[in-house]
């Protein structure tokens, strides 16, 4: 008899998640909205380290964990249907943000850790082929040095203070979230608690 399936992340969950976004006063520089924002992203971060955790530890097949990354990637990335702009645009940056977690995630599944650069280097290539107008080239940079984190490298929050606001810094605050749901993956209560 098999052990009953892992249940990572659910549509039903996001859906909670947004409800509340919709429902709540939202003012980005309130630190409740920015907080409900925040843990809306550290939820999804979690159900990736936990989809990690589960191949790291040999649960879950390479195939399985890249499937169940893809099902909870088309849950949080699929269009957010809001009335409010405001709204739809604090969820996109949300979105934004994770990104990077799930391609990181599918590398690393794919991949393993890269070796060629420090984290550090990693978003400072990153920032500067931003600079440059090659969103591609950066986004792959945090990509590797997600795989980086995702091994047990920190990132440190102080190298985002010198970038200036942009792709990079959002896909940078996704891989934070990453890193912590890697070091701490409780759930994050729905209830605001």
């Amino acid at each position: 008899m098999s052990e009953p399936e892992e249940t990572f992340y659910t549509e039903e969950r996001w859906q909670n998640w947004l409800t509340r976004v919709e429902e709540e006063e939202l003012d980005p520089e309130n630190e409740d909205s920015a907080r409900l924002l925040l843990n809306l992203q550290d939820d999804a971060a979690i159900a990736v380290a936990k989809i990690l955790s589960a191949y790291n530890e040999d649960r879950l097949s390479q195939e399985e964990a890249i499937e169940e990354l893809t099902e909870v990637r088309e849950i949080v990335l699929a269009e957010v249907e809001f009335d409010d702009e405001e709204k739809l645009m604090l969820i996109d940056g949300v979105q934004t943000s994770l990104v990077c977690v799930f391609y990181a995630a599918e590398e690393y599944i794919a991949a393993g850790p890269t070796e060629e650069a420090s984290v550090d280097e990693y978003v400072q290539a990153a920032a500067d082929a931003e600079a440059a107008e090659d969103l591609d080239a950066a986004l792959g940079y945090l990509v590797q040095a997600g795989t980086r984190i995702i091994d047990g490298e920190e990132l440190d929050m102080a190298l985002v203070e010198d970038i200036e606001y942009g792709l990079v810094s959002e896909w940078v605050n996704g891989l934070d979230s990453l890193q912590s749901a890697l070091s701490d993956p409780e759930v994050v209560e729905e209830d605001g608690e």
